[in-house]
């Protein structure tokens, strides 16, 4: 029961390590706790998987270092996986914002993954809990110990992922394996997630679910930080309980509770700008017959009501560039968000202070390596994260 690697974690990132490692002839065992590999990959985009993004960069993902990142994607690129995906002919094609989907099903990625694993005659096991990883005494290698039995291995790679999704089987093992190991973590918290409003905003908005419209939200982060907070362009759908579509999982992952999103619900408009071409018909009424043709109608007759219960109305041009403002910065502030439960990633992990950037190797434990999610690397939504899974797994599956 001797390997060169053992890889924790049959996800994205460690089955894609585990045949690169077996490719160079090391020979790899993959552990997986679930009952099969992939689970994650097989409901990812709509059950299409979506694989990558031709846009990817590193300023496309949240990391307490920025920078981290930077040298596996420039390794690993978008273009490369998508070799991979047309070596083994499947048929994807592209949506919007350079996402890739199979145009089949999320199936064929994890067929694709587990034949490139068989081929480099990668051990697989499922259903194999790991109670404890150590140092094998006074050999550089390390013991794995296991529910069904004990094995030893030069390097360890932790493929575990986070926190998101419990119900698919996320556990916080990966994190309690780095500070074992004496690493810092980044405090994990739900990304791309909805978020929940306050009571009060509840009333006020929720019985509009399913209302959609597109805007460009922002998290409004209040801690001073030298990291520029990104705006997004895309659709915003109202829930019974909040908010949520791609534009508030996008805010999601830079938002902290206590804090607001800001929502343009008319980007790039002047919407009240013909009430200032007449003199006479200033009113709540003429306001909701401009809005709606950029709004859905309830959400229009909704925005007007509200101001108008809260006001009378300043029917100056002064008072309606200031109903111009408000309609381009609607700032909410959430309760919170549905959490890890609904969360489609992790925000934080195994600080990349610790790791090689090239290898992704720990600098406290040689041997031990980090990949995918368990890092604090998180892209935004649009197949950013699982293009970080392949490139972070290529760049410790070349050395590991």
């Amino acid at each position: 029961m001797q390997y060169d690697v053992v890889v924790l974690g049959a996800g994205a990132a460690g089955m894609m390590c585990a045949f690169e490692a077996g490719k160079r002839g090391r020979r790899v065992l993959l552990l997986e706790h679930g009952d099969r590999v992939g689970r994650k990959i097989l409901i990812s985009g709509g059950g299409r998987c979506n694989f990558t993004n031709l846009g990817t960069k590193a300023e496309n993902f949240l990391s307490e270092n920025p920078h981290f990142a930077k040298s596996a994607l420039a390794r690993f690129t978008p273009r490369d996986f998508i070799a991979l995906v047309e070596k083994h002919r499947i048929k994807y094609h592209e949506k919007t914002l350079g996402q890739l989907f199979c145009d089949d099903s999320a199936k064929q990625i994890v067929a694709m993954l587990e034949k490139e694993c068989a081929e480099a005659r990668v051990e697989t096991r499922c259903g194999v809990t790991v109670s404890s990883v150590r140092r094998d005494g006074d050999v550089s290698g390390f013991v794995v110990e296991t529910s069904v039995g004990k094995f030893t291995c030069e390097s360890v790679v932790v493929a575990t992922g986070g926190l998101s999704i419990p119900a698919m089987g996320a556990t916080a093992f990966g994190y309690e394996l780095a500070r074992e190991f004496g690493h810092a973590i980044v405090e994990p918290r739900a990304g791309l997630v909805p978020l929940v409003f306050s009571v009060e905003d509840k009333a006020r908005w929720c019985d509009l679910a399913g209302v959609a419209f597109d805007v460009v939200a922002r998290a409004v982060v209040q801690e001073k930080t030298r990291r520029k907070i990104p705006a997004f362009r895309e659709r915003l759908l109202v829930t019974h309980r909040g908010v949520s579509g791609p534009a508030v999982l996008q805010a999601s992952s830079y938002w902290r509770p206590g804090e607001e999103v800001s929502f343009d619900m008319a980007p790039g408009l002047e919407v009240f700008r013909p009430l200032l071409a007449q003199v006479s018909g200033r009113d709540w009424n003429s306001a909701y017959t401009v809005l709606r043709t950029v709004l859905p109608t309830r959400m229009a007759e909704r925005w007007v009501r509200v101001r108008a219960n809260a006001s009378a109305g300043d029917w100056t041009n002064a008072g309606i560039a200031r109903l111009e403002s408000d309609l381009h910065a609607w700032t909410p502030r959430p309760d919170g968000s549905e959490g890890f439960a609904k969360a489609e990633v992790t925000v934080g992990g195994v600080d990349t202070a610790e790791l090689d950037a090239r290898t992704m190797e720990s600098k406290r434990v040689p041997g031990m390596y980090f990949i995918g999610e368990v890092v604090d690397v998180t892209g935004w939504l649009g197949g950013y994260n699982f293009q970080w899974a392949w490139a972070s797994a290529v760049a410790a599956g070349a050395v590991a």
